[in-house]
């Protein structure tokens, strides 16, 4: 597709980055090349073969857009009703309304085939990528999806022990894990065991179990891994320490939220590379 998708994790970032307030503003501050534009446009045996612009939208109005490239110029081409928009799940349709509002939306990276007239550049095909487009939907909107997606992840660890004020917490374990693994080296299983006969020998005690990740790589790929250091901490506390199944509190991965240190430093990484084994008794049962 050349070389816009190679670099369009970095150009989403720097527009991401910029806000939807800095996007928006810059439909104004960058009118003036955008009215090089004219309303007629002639037909396409009409006009010579273009230039292959490359780069992301940076400002959209009725019938144009501007797409600023990596060395910073602005081009600005019009969009016509037999301009076609292609992304990698195939074509997206044909009316201009449709796309103005679900497609060519500022910081969308785009490779565009162009054709050429005295009046300006017209396009001819729009190429994006599916993932590029759900990017630039979230920065229109103004929605950072890991921010929800986070809120959604810890309302659901909630609706599963319910209300953790009834609780007291009783200890803590945390074991730790190599980046991007779900492996126990044999100290944590060791520690794994500890903490279940630590809890063991309290009545009415519960385990919860939460897995975490680092801040490297992308959310969703932490959710499955933090989901799955849960799963291996759970399998390894009932098959080799012999914690039954309805002593645990449904376990869950909360990602990279609540970081144990700083996600900034290797050390802090590794912190928070962990499982979180927490032993709980309910408040009304405590003591009895």
């Amino acid at each position: 597709m050349g070389s816009v998708f190679k670099t369009s994790g970095a150009m989403l970032a720097l527009a991401m980055l910029a806000g939807p307030a800095a996007l928006a503003a810059q439909d104004t501050t960058e009118a003036e090349p955008m009215a090089t534009v004219t309303a007629e446009l002639p037909s396409p045996d009409q006009m010579t073969k273009g230039p292959k612009i490359e780069g992301i939208i940076s400002a959209r109005s009725d019938g144009r857009m501007q797409v600023t490239t990596a060395d910073g110029n602005n081009t600005a081409i019009a969009i016509a009703d037999y301009t076609k928009i292609k992304s990698s799940g195939g074509f997206l349709g044909l009316d201009r309304d449709k796309l103005a509002a679900n497609s060519l939306l500022n910081g969308l990276p785009v490779t565009v085939e162009t054709l050429q007239w005295d009046g300006g550049l017209v396009a001819n095909q729009v190429v994006l990528k599916n993932k590029d487009l759900r990017t630039a939907n979230m920065i229109h909107t103004g929605t950072n999806q890991r921010f929800a997606e986070q809120t959604a992840a810890t309302e659901a660890l909630r609706s599963r022990v319910g209300d953790i004020d009834q609780y007291n917490v009783k200890g803590t374990t945390n074991v730790n894990f190599d980046t991007g693994k779900a492996v126990l080296t044999e100290q944590a299983k060791a520690d794994l065991c500890s903490a279940a006969s630590q809890a063991e020998g309290m009545d009415n005690a519960l385990l919860l179990v939460v897995g975490y990740t680092d801040s490297t790589g992308s959310q969703e790929l932490n959710q499955v891994l933090s989901e799955k250091r849960a799963s291996r901490v759970v399998n390894h506390l009932q098959q080799a320490c012999g914690w039954k199944p309805y002593r645990m509190l449904t376990p869950t991965g909360m990602a990279e939220a609540d970081p144990a240190a700083d996600n900034s430093t290797a050390e802090g990484k590794a912190q928070n590379r962990r499982v979180a084994v927490n032993i709980l008794v309910s408040k009304g049962l405590d003591g009895l």
